[in-house]
């Protein structure tokens, strides 16, 4: 099996309502990867995307709750540079071209190698890691590790805190209300407004008052370099 140190920092989420071919590329590519997410149609697929931001979208076009084209729609409108890889057991022109409209980088029919795959995920992975994004006060921010950096040196933060910051830069220039932020992340529990602003105070603390941007009654917005 292939190993490389570059596909060692991805996240890959397949979205794929055949359990048999999800568990499949799972055992024959996901070791490869720093995570390899499975979601099983395209609803819980974008559940998954704002739980684990992965660097990279697999998915099946032909699957019940939203399917894998209407999907990509909607994670082109949350991050337009996500990059999306469509998968199906079609050679349908019309899909296709949706796709290609739509933005999917890569269209694998089906039955198809997942070296192949692999091989082509290894090939654009230079690409998937120029993600360190510069942020306010001599702060970066790598999109594929995580981590934070002040002038090159690396910020112990929380998961939360990484989550909290990966949820802002993949809606720069948005403001993204409360509610939204406690439900995303805090899953499952029910989030007073003062933790919340607890949360935020603490995180400006650790890093910098000016990193995180309290727009009144509006929400919280990421302030780049």
């Amino acid at each position: 099996m292939m190993s490389n140190n570059i596909l060692k920092a991805l996240k890959v989420l397949l979205v794929e309502d055949e359990n048999n071919l999800a568990t499949l590329l799972k055992n024959a590519i996901g070791d490869n990867f720093n995570e390899f997410i499975i979601a099983s149609n395209g609803k819980e697929g974008i559940e998954k995307y704002h739980q684990h931001s992965p660097n990279i979208i697999i998915t099946d076009i032909m699957m019940p709750e939203l399917n894998g084209l209407e999907m990509a729609k909607e994670l082109k409108k949350i991050d337009p540079k996500v990059q999306i890889i469509i998968l199906s057991a079609f050679s349908d022109t019309e899909k296709l071209l949706n796709a290609i409209d739509i933005g999917v980088i890569k269209y694998f029919i089906k039955p198809f190698d997942p070296e192949e795959l692999l091989e082509y995920i290894l090939s654009i992975s230079s690409e998937l890691n120029n993600t360190m994004i510069s942020l306010i006060d001599g702060f970066k921010f790598n999109k594929m590790t995580h981590n934070l950096y002040k002038d090159n040196k690396y910020i112990a933060i929380t998961k939360r805190e990484s989550k909290c910051l990966q949820l802002l830069l993949k809606n720069i220039q948005k403001t993204i209300n409360d509610k939204f932020l406690k439900t995303t992340l805090w899953e499952n529990e029910d989030v007073s407004d003062e933790r919340l602003r607890t949360f935020i105070k603490r995180f400006r603390i650790k890093t910098s008052k000016n990193l995180i941007q309290n727009i009144k009654g509006r929400g919280y917005q990421i302030v780049l370099q």
